[in-house]
């Protein structure tokens, strides 16, 4: 009777997972009826008297253009589009997937909460790397990013899918000169 119940259970389990396992959400496509230009926004090490300079756009073939100069003069060093503030609950995905084609440099992909330190927003990132001139889907797992607020790691901090409040791309490689990214689109998985 119990072997006849791990058939029977068996097939249900594995169908049920699968389907968890394959479910995903469009955040974003950058396309004129989703995402308007006016929903992103640069920030760059200026605010901290830094001159790297960034600059997006959205490109005839409906895709999202990060683009700029990362300088290290003035203690800078950083370029980053955010989205605007947003409540996403995220809770019933692992991760992020995006779709990019990048120029060979090592961008972060960027998350805010409502973890806070000193009443400040804590940023979460995941580093990962591009190919030049070539497409590639990256996942961004949710269990994976790292807490930090202005540069200081928060290594006891954990991120909660359940309260994202903005989300977005940053360039910090130490590395100065051009930088350019495009993005297709950004899903939960």
């Amino acid at each position: 009777m119990i072997n006849n119940f791990f058939k029977t259970l068996l097939p249900v389990t594995i169908i049920a997972s699968s389907s968890l396992c394959l479910s995903e959400e469009v955040l974003t496509k950058f396309d004129s009826s989703n995402d308007k230009i006016s929903n992103w926004q640069i920030v760059d090490d200026g605010v901290m008297g830094g001159l790297s300079k960034g600059k997006f756009k959205i490109s005839d073939e409906n895709a999202l253009v990060f683009n700029g100069i990362l300088s290290l003069e003035n203690n800078g060093g950083f370029s980053s589009i955010r989205s605007q503030r947003t409540k996403m609950d995220l809770s019933s995905y692992k991760g992020i997937k995006i779709r990019v084609k990048g120029d060979g440099r090592k961008y972060k992909m960027r998350f805010e909460s409502d973890s806070k330190y000193r009443r400040m927003a804590v940023s979460f990132q995941h580093e990962f790397e591009t190919t030049a001139g070539e497409w590639s889907e990256v996942f961004i797992p949710f269990e994976g990013l790292k807490a930090s607020f202005r540069g200081w790691k928060l290594p006891t901090m954990k991120f909660n899918p359940q309260s994202i409040q903005r989300f977005g791309l940053i360039i910090a490689d130490k590395k100065q000169g051009p930088f350019k990214i495009t993005v297709d689109w950004i899903k939960a998985v």
